[in-house]
C-alpha cells in the first residue's frame, strides 16, 4: 500500500508541475522563474503535506478543546510561511 501511496503522490507531483509550467508559458512568464519554482521539491512537498494536515483536520469533529482550532490556526500560518519561503528563493 505504502509504494502504491508514493506512486500517487508522484503522479500528483508531476501533474503539480506541469500545471506550474503551462500558465508560465501562456502569460509568457520567464523560463528562469518557472526554472526557480521547480527547485523547490522540499518545499512544495511541505506545502502539500500542510495543505493535506488541515483538509484532514477541517473533516474531523470539532470537539477538541479548542486543539483542533489551534492546529488549523498554526496550519494556516505554516501554509503562509512556506509559500513565503518559496516566494524568496524564487526571487534571490
Amino acid at each position: 500500500m505504502a509504494a502504491a501511496s508514493l506512486t500517487r503522490r508522484a503522479v500528483l507531483a508531476r501533474l503539480g508541475i506541469a500545471g506550474l509550467s503551462l500558465p508560465a508559458a501562456l502569460h509568457g512568464q520567464p523560463a528562469s522563474e518557472t526554472h526557480a519554482a521547480l527547485q523547490q521539491p522540499h518545499m512544495r512537498a511541505a506545502l502539500e503535506a500542510l495543505r493535506a494536515a488541515k483538509r484532514h483536520l477541517d473533516l474531523a469533529t470539532p470537539d477538541k478543546g479548542g486543539h483542533r482550532v489551534k492546529a488549523i490556526e498554526l496550519i494556516n500560518g505554516a501554509i503562509t510561511e512556506t509559500q513565503a519561503g518559496i516566494a524568496f528563493d524564487a526571487t534571490h
